[in-house]
């Protein structure tokens, strides 16, 4: 990949384009295949609207729940600024970070609509569902053949409309007219739900950076500051964490594996294998007491530093 190249692809990951991008196009395939292999409308009588609004609307929940919840800065947010009896005191926050936490809430929410109002747009762009869920509240009155129908006989004609059942001429006609009726009404709301998000989004972008006490380039330099600080700490505790349960491993049997190194091997006792079981908490409890970081227990360390006979070592 040439340099310019890689700096583009860098740049679309920073701002998130990228990502929001292969969203989109997630969902948009994840809603023709939804919509052309399990979605098939029932066609009775009080049906249709509670199956076509579910197909509408319980996806789009459902992916911005999911937009939420894979959101990493999400968590973040939650466990600072959020407040939970049974955890530990939480730490006094400036006015300064309660604004830069609203900002970031913001931005969170902006890229977690992504893939909801994808759903929605593209559905009623279709127009499949909203024919569903509005065939049995059309309004025939102006066709003279069914003014002779019962209530009943119309509302059940109705609801078969979606299905195409093979219907006189006349009703035919009166189908074929509602069903572009519905098609039309349900590409004018995604039309309007685009540029009403559209809209949305460019006043919430001027509005977060009035409102921002950063000016652009202290913004920029926050940015890129979480993000560098993120990737290094991920980086520093998966190195730090290996050596820790290197070091547990060597204390627990005796020799790493892959290192060849087999001269102190060690049986575990039976309290070791209960205290393996008891999880050690992280940072709980008193901070002048160490804890270690390991699902090994504290009672193997303990007893190696010691020197306590429960062990044995075979030596060749």
């Amino acid at each position: 990949m040439s340099p310019s190249l890689n700096n583009i692809v860098s740049s679309l990951q920073r701002s998130g384009t990228l990502i929001n991008s292969l969203i989109v196009a997630l969902t948009i395939s994840g809603q023709h295949l939804c919509s052309s292999s399990t979605f098939t409308c029932p066609c009775q009588v009080g049906k249709n609207f509670y199956y076509g609004s579910a197909f509408l609307v319980f996806p789009a929940l459902i992916l911005l729940v999911a937009g939420y919840a894979l959101r990493s800065q999400m968590w973040s947010l939650t466990t600072e600024y959020c407040c939970c009896s049974c955890g530990p005191p939480f730490r006094r926050v400036s006015p300064l970070e309660q604004r830069l936490a609203c900002l970031q809430f913001f931005s969170i929410t902006g890229r977690a609509l992504v893939a909801p109002l994808t759903w929605l747009a593209v559905t009623l762009l279709r127009g499949t569902y909203y024919e569903c869920a509005a065939s049995e509240f059309a309004s025939v009155d102006h066709y003279p053949e069914f003014d002779n129908v019962t209530a009943s006989k119309r509302e059940e004609i109705l609801a078969g409309f979606p299905c195409y059942r093979p219907a006189p001429s006349d009703e035919s006609l009166a189908r074929d007219e509602i069903a572009l009726l519905h098609r039309f009404q349900s590409q004018m709301l995604g039309w309007i739900l685009i540029t009403l998000a559209t809209i949305a989004y460019l006043v919430s972008r001027c509005i977060a950076r009035c409102c921002s006490p950063l000016t652009s380039l202290q913004h920029h330099y926050w940015t890129n500051h979480l993000q560098n600080e993120r990737e290094l700490f991920e980086q520093a505790a998966e190195e730090h964490s290996l050596l820790v349960v290197r070091e547990r491993i060597k204390k627990l049997f005796g020799f790493i594996p892959g290192s060849g190194d087999v001269e102190h091997l060690r049986i575990p006792s039976c309290q070791d294998w209960r205290d393996i079981e008891v999880p050690s908490l992280l940072c709980m409890g008193d901070n002048s007491q160490g804890h270690h970081y390991s699902f090994l227990g504290d009672r193997v360390v303990e007893d190696n530093e010691e020197d306590k006979p429960e062990g044995i070592e075979l030596k060749p």
